[in-house]
């Protein structure tokens, strides 16, 4: 049975930090087909179209028939552990550091066995759950867990290291001015989390003011301004474990809509050179704690709008400032997975905020984009679309792009 985490002590300053090893890392191109599935929280395999066959490892052709069709398919996800062991001793410096670690081999409903992870709670010769996960160096793995809910389930020492739960970890919230940036504060307090929430311009008064001054460590941050943001890590970079940029900039109109670039340079301003300004001063630090204990330095989150994988022309300048933002997120993902950092980016449809009253429904409630901001951590996925929206935006954008591409430039009545 998990014993239940206990919240850390204050760490000796004079320690020195230990840095981050990373599991093997190698996959060939076929195998990253499970590292996308991992990425969106699916537990999803190679299956031949010709003959349903599920693959495990990854194939170039079905080991039955050599049909080389073997697209992604979700799979079931029940097995049962036919055998399993403890390794004290790892060779890879990676499991030495975090010996002893638990595997066994499981065999899928669906077929395949598969080398997995072993939760604490499963043992020999019992049905499990599967997923994949992301190990620290971004790669997926399976991880088995008992297939009930057990006591401190989360806190298994395994499954921590494939997630980024906040649980006793400190969290900073970039903008608590907005309905977004007060339901994501709540969200992380009630998962655990120490909270801190930034504020520009903190002698403005807003709704909410007095709840999230009361529940939360209240700190100035601006971040379309360097100084600002600098300021802040050189306070709090040390003991940020996790990041949630939740920049609301939104302002209707595309290109022709306007005769000043007053608001375009607002939207970069936020958007773009706000996660400049936020990477360039926390992101050092963050990398540096990846490996720092129970409360190490665990993830980055960025809420964006799904417009920014397709630009929308009624609010186009502000989808062309998310996509400049989601593009330096890649950048970002690559430079933080060297300290064991995951990236999370959720991709949501429009909020049901004043910006958008003029927009139909569906809309999204900011609680329900916390709420999955709050399941990313926790379950350790990496790309998450919130709301009827956002999936229906992906899914079209993977079907046909171009079609897609005309629907959205189609202006509002």
């Amino acid at each position: 049975m998990v014993e239940p985490l206990q919240k850390p002590g204050r760490k000796n300053p004079l320690d020195r930090t230990r840095q981050q090893a990373l599991p093997p890392a190698g996959r060939s191109r076929k195998g990253q087909l499970l590292t996308l599935a991992a990425a969106q929280g699916r537990f999803a395999l190679q299956c031949c179209s010709e003959c349903g066959l599920f693959c495990y490892p990854a194939r170039d052709a079905c080991p039955n028939c050599l049909s080389a069709d073997l697209p992604l398919t979700d799979a079931p996800n029940g097995g049962t552990i036919v055998s399993e062991t403890t390794v004290r001793v790892p060779t890879d410096v990676y499991f030495r550091e975090r010996a002893s670690w638990r595997i066994g081999i499981v065999k899928l409903d669906c077929g395949p066995e598969m080398v997995a992870h072993l939760h604490a709670d499963c043992y020999d010769g019992e049905r499990v759950r599967m997923s994949l996960q992301l190990d620290k160096s971004g790669q997926a793995v399976a991880f088995a867990r008992p297939t009930e809910k057990t006591p401190n389930q989360a806190d298994d020492r395994q499954w921590r290291e494939m997630t980024a739960t906040p649980k006793f970890r400190r969290a900073l919230v970039t903008n608590g001015r907005t309905a977004l940036g007060q339901a994501v504060a709540a969200a992380l307090k009630a998962a655990g989390a120490e909270v801190y929430v930034g504020l520009a311009d903190p002698w403005k008064p807003f709704p909410g003011e007095e709840t999230l001054k009361r529940d939360h460590h209240v700190v100035p941050l601006d971040v379309a301004d360097e100084r600002s943001v600098q300021e802040l890590a050189a306070d709090l970079g040390g003991k940020i474990d996790i990041l949630v940029n939740s920049t609301e900039h939104v302002r209707p109109g595309g290109l022709l809509d306007r005769r000043v670039t007053n608001a375009v340079k607002d939207e970069m301003d936020q958007h773009h050179f706000g996660f400049v300004h936020l990477a360039q001063a926390f992101g050092p630090a963050m990398r540096a704690r990846g490996a720092d204990g129970v409360n190490s330095a665990a993830a980055w989150v960025n809420v964006f709008s799904v417009y920014a994988l397709a630009n929308w022309a009624p609010f186009g300048t502000n989808s062309a400032a998310q996509a400049a933002a989601l593009s330096l997120s890649h950048c970002l993902r690559g430079e933080l997975r060297l300290g064991g950092v995951r990236v999370v980016n959720l991709f949501t449809g429009p909020l049901d905020t004043e910006w958008f009253q003029t927009v139909p429904p569906p809309k999204l409630a900011p609680k329900a984009v916390a709420s999955a901001i709050v399941a990313a951590l926790e379950n350790g996925t990496e790309d998450v679309f919130v709301g009827d929206v956002a999936e229906d935006v992906r899914q079209r954008l993977l079907a046909n792009p171009k079609a897609l591409e005309r629907d959205l430039n189609q202006r509002i009545s």
